[in-house]
């Protein structure tokens, strides 16, 4: 039985997206896919860059190793994915729209400005066709996040959707895939903090 894809993380970087990948890992004993996943396989790097473009992509050929699917690029191409994997939950994590700026552009927008190269490319590509360009600008990031929500409420099939907040925990989760909750305390992992020690390595 080769593994699909069950779940699709709608929600954008920032959403919480890394304690779902660990819960998600945990309930479906199969990996997540996840940005962080994306630095560890360049060889997908040129894959998503062709999705910023509007290529078509084999998205089973990419996905299919991998039992769900959250934040940044999956997110951004989620309609896509969705079609590819048309029995898999569409799960949109949210936020309020201030604290998530706070938290990506002190984070995920900030760490992006000593990147260069093909995964920056990508990244810039992405940004440009699925989110907005102008991540540096509050506004404009504020004005496509709610857009891109709107989005996701609007396109996915009401079947489909689930939508998740980050102290909603393990139910809405396990209702959808259908499995029980773990006794185990939900994961709460990548706060700010976490994410600027380990990916920025900052002093300060």
């Amino acid at each position: 039985q080769p593994m699909s894809l069950k779940l699709i993380g709608a929600g954008v970087g920032r959403t919480g997206t890394l304690s779902l990948r660990t819960a998600l890992e945990t309930l479906l004993g199969e990996p997540c896919y996840h940005m962080f996943e994306v630095r560890q396989h360049p060889e997908h790097i040129p894959l998503w860059h062709a999705a910023a473009r509007g290529e078509a992509i084999d998205w089973r050929a990419l996905l299919e190793p991998y039992g769900a699917a959250v934040d940044w690029p999956a997110s951004a191409f989620w309609p896509e994915i969705a079609a590819a994997f048309p029995d898999a939950v569409i799960l949109l994590s949210w936020r309020d729209a201030e604290g998530w700026w706070k938290s990506a552009s002190n984070t995920i927008f900030e760490a992006m400005q000593g990147v260069s190269g093909p995964w920056r490319e990508m990244i810039d590509a992405m940004f440009a066709a699925r989110f907005t360009a102008r991540v540096d600008d509050k506004a404009q990031a504020i004005a496509a996040y709610e857009a891109h929500n709107r989005a996701v409420r609007a396109g996915a099939p009401a079947a489909r959707l689930v939508e998740w907040r980050t102290g909603d925990g393990w139910a809405p989760l396990c209702a959808a895939l259908g499995v029980p909750v773990p006794d185990l305390p939900f994961p709460h992992v990548n706060s700010t903090e976490d994410f600027r020690a380990k990916v920025m390595q900052k002093s300060d």
